[in-house]
């Protein structure tokens, strides 16, 4: 058998915990609806209990492993984000408002430009 092949079928082998982690919140929900004549309490612990218990099967499998394995990464990472001061972010916030405003103040003016040519070359228009 080669590598390709190997990989498919552990592939196709590592997607069963993940079907059964939906199969088992999709049960907690299904089993709020089953259960509405009973208690509150019985409806909603059967939506825990089908999130806990489906969370820790796609915890436990491949795909809980790599999202583990990502989130530690993220975190890595954001570790390594350069934070600006309150006082760079005050000043930063300032110059975007001001450009703002003075990109609407030429558009402004631009459009009021356009309109005395579109007036003066036809006659119509405000």
């Amino acid at each position: 058998m080669n590598e390709q092949v190997r990989q498919q079928q552990a592939g196709d082998a590592s997607k069963a915990p993940l079907w059964i982690a939906i199969a088992l919140l999709l049960a907690g929900v299904v089993g709020y609806y089953l259960l509405d004549t009973g208690n509150a309490w019985l409806r909603w612990g059967s939506v825990v209990a089908g999130f806990v218990v489906g969370g820790a099967v796609f915890l436990s499998s491949a795909s809980g492993r790599d999202f583990r394995e990502f989130l530690v990464a993220a975190r890595g990472e954001l570790r390594k984000v350069f934070w600006p001061t309150k006082q760079e972010t005050w000043i930063t916030t300032a110059l975007v408002f001001g450009f703002a405003i003075l990109a609407g103040l030429m558009f402004w003016l631009l459009d009021l430009f356009l309109a005395w040519a579109t007036k003066l070359l036809t006659g119509q228009g405000g």
